[in-house]
């Protein structure tokens, strides 16, 4: 208590001589507004830490819940989109499924999300578009876009704006089901002229994996055509048919009800791959902020522990000049 009755003293004895005329410059830091910085060097460091400390709290939180969401997202999916898988099935054994088939009329069916923070998905099956673009082209050939998905849109409309023909977006606010989806399929073989629809996804493996491919739907005349030239089809011939109805128009109905099925379990398979990809993510971004937190503790602490050295060393200081 002496001691610092005596500091007080000593300043007031001080402080007139030590006042100036001229007007006092503060240096304020250019990290935080100028209304808002403390004078002093050491609480601004101090404060900055603590309010990006905050910050990274905050933002941890919010990965962990989303990758819950997700996590219980994807389990819901997932059964259903294995169940998918046995419809296409089928159709692949008895209308096959060729990719290399060379046709003037190609529609690529490119199926992503509406909504980011879910790892390269999205970016994956508009590259595996564009390259089957660069594939399909040529002088007599004319290669078209369905998009199915805002990610999607926003992508290929900046180089291929002119060739997008039907843009759906916002598919999965609710759950879809195969009649939903067969609505879609159907609005997309009314507006669009094919002889392949190619169908761009992401197929779920696990949660860290999903593979890009593509399903290839041939229209009833391209089937007809390759059933008859190179015999890849031929086993079609080998069933009875039953009924008034022509082999053209069984053709036609096989297609429809292959594209209606494919897409459907595209359509489920992507959001598998969505849902997996987005907890991915989450659990890297929770795992990336509290590696940060570690660090920004270990900042803030160093910061506050020599702002107190640096004070202790002034009273000392002062308290030895004072007794000399």
């Amino acid at each position: 208590m002496a001691m610092a009755a005596a500091l007080r003293r000593e300043g007031r004895r001080f402080a007139s001589p030590l006042i100036s005329s001229q007007p006092i410059t503060h240096v304020r830091s250019s990290l935080i507004p100028g209304e808002h910085v403390p004078l002093g060097a050491r609480s601004i460091s101090t404060q900055i830490v603590r309010n990006r400390m905050k910050s990274v709290k905050n933002i941890q939180k919010i990965t962990k819940a989303m990758k819950m969401v997700a996590a219980s997202k994807l389990r819901l999916i997932q059964t259903r989109a294995e169940n998918s898988r046995g419809l296409w099935q089928p159709f692949t054994a008895l209308l096959g499924d060729t990719p290399s088939v060379d046709v003037k009329k190609n529609v690529i069916v490119t199926i992503s999300s509406d909504k980011g923070l879910c790892g390269g998905i999205n970016s994956t099956a508009v590259k595996v578009s564009r390259a089957i673009n660069r594939l399909t082209s040529g002088p007599d050939k004319e290669t078209k876009y369905v998009i199915l998905g805002e990610k999607a849109k926003v992508q290929l409309i900046r180089d291929s704006k002119k060739s997008i023909t039907i843009c759906m977006t916002e598919l999965q606010r609710n759950p879809l089901n195969y009649t939903q989806v067969s609505v879609l399929a159907d609005d997309i073989l009314k507006n669009v002229e094919y002889d392949a629809l190619r169908i761009v996804f992401n197929k779920f493996q696990s949660v860290v994996s999903f593979i890009p491919t593509m399903a290839t739907v041939l229209s009833p005349e391209v089937v007809e055509r390759e059933t008859e030239s190179e015999g890849k089809l031929g086993d079609l011939d080998s069933y009875e048919i039953e009924g008034g109805e022509t082999k053209g128009e069984i053709l036609q109905n096989l297609s429809e009800f292959q594209f209606s099925c494919v897409l459907f379990n595209a359509v489920m398979e992507n959001a598998c791959s969505e849902q997996g990809a987005r907890m991915s993510a989450m659990d890297s971004s929770s795992r990336n902020a509290g590696d940060m937190l570690d660090r920004l503790t270990l900042t803030y602490n160093r910061t506050r522990q020599a702002s107190i050295t640096t004070e202790l060393t002034e009273i000392i200081s002062g308290a030895a000049a004072l007794e000399s």
